[in-house]
């Protein structure tokens, strides 16, 4: 078993009140599985930042009829189809589509292939999402 370790926190009576709202509207049980969660976010950041191996998706909205747009983002996802896990597309309407790719590599080879989705002429909107493989978190 995991051993827990109790200590305090100063904080402004302000922004102690603006945490226990963040608090209700995420619906914790409590401030200490809040703040585990913030410390986790942050951690997962550094992974980011170090460039290790981690995972994410890439989210892309955009209009199939753009001429070749289609074609130009299947043929980036095969040059980087040793990052790309799975993909998912989904029609939302007659003109556009949402891909959504999950991805794992080094950090700076996802945003690598993000920035180039999202950078397509076309592509209506991109996000990538950062997440981590969960090795080493507690």
């Amino acid at each position: 078993m995991k051993k827990l370790v109790r200590f305090g926190v100063s904080l402004d009576h302000h922004l102690l009140d603006d945490f226990d709202r963040l608090i209700e509207r995420k619906n914790y049980t409590n401030r200490s599985e809040a703040l585990r969660d913030l410390i986790r976010d942050n951690l997962v950041g550094q992974e980011w930042d170090e460039n290790k191996e981690t995972v994410g998706t890439i989210t892309i909205v955009y209009d199939h009829h753009v001429h070749d747009l289609t074609e130009k983002l299947t043929d980036i996802q095969h040059r980087f189809h040793r990052l790309v896990l799975s993909a998912m597309h989904v029609h939302l309407d007659h003109d556009h589509c949402v891909e959504v790719l999950v991805v794992r590599g080094r950090g700076a080879d996802i945003k690598k292939v993000a920035d180039t989705l999202i950078g397509t002429k076309g592509v209506k909107h991109g996000k990538l999402t950062m997440t981590t493989t969960g090795q080493g978190l507690s």
